[in-house]
């Protein structure tokens, strides 16, 4: 991985990944949702974490930090990607924790560098607990932290119970 990346070299729609000085950010980047998850994002993320192991095997990262663009850092989970057709099977919300958000934490806490997670905006559900999973959490004033898994019926996924 070379000291300098940029966005556009990238195949990336909802992240961005860039690497200077040693320093890997990762930007979750769909501002037009708060930066909520959906599967497409769950891979590009995947992505990005091999590219940072991958950077710090080679000296180039040394230390990862986790932000969102626009004025929310995670809003968790987007709903409006579990939409179901009326007829249609729901989706299990089991399966998704267990493919994407489980792997997506044990995956930050293996990497064997520092994790900061910069928390700009509103960290909600699972966008919180993710800043959670990290080593460090800087807040901005403009920063808030939401567990409303209770509201949606749900237990706390991505670390939340922990």
């Amino acid at each position: 991985m070379s000291t300098a990346h940029s966005a556009a070299a990238q195949p990336f729609e909802t992240i961005a990944l860039t690497v200077a000085e040693g320093v890997a950010t990762l930007t979750l980047n769909r501002p037009e949702r708060l930066n909520s998850f959906n599967d497409q994002m769950h891979a590009e993320v995947r992505a990005a974490l091999a590219a940072v192991r991958a950077g710090r095997a080679d000296g180039s990262v040394r230390v990862l930090v986790l932000t969102g663009a626009g004025r929310g850092f995670c809003a968790g989970q987007d709903l409006s990607d579990r939409a179901v057709a009326a007829g249609d099977e729901a989706p299990d919300l089991g399966a998704s924790v267990e493919r994407n958000y489980k792997p997506l934490v044990l995956a930050l806490r293996a990497l064997d560098l520092p994790v900061i997670a910069a928390v700009n905006g509103v960290a909600a559900g699972a966008g919180a607990n993710l800043a959670l999973a990290c080593d460090l959490v800087f807040a901005a004033r403009s920063a808030s932290f939401i567990q409303s898994f209770a509201k949606l019926g749900l237990i706390p996924d991505t670390g939340g119970t922990w």
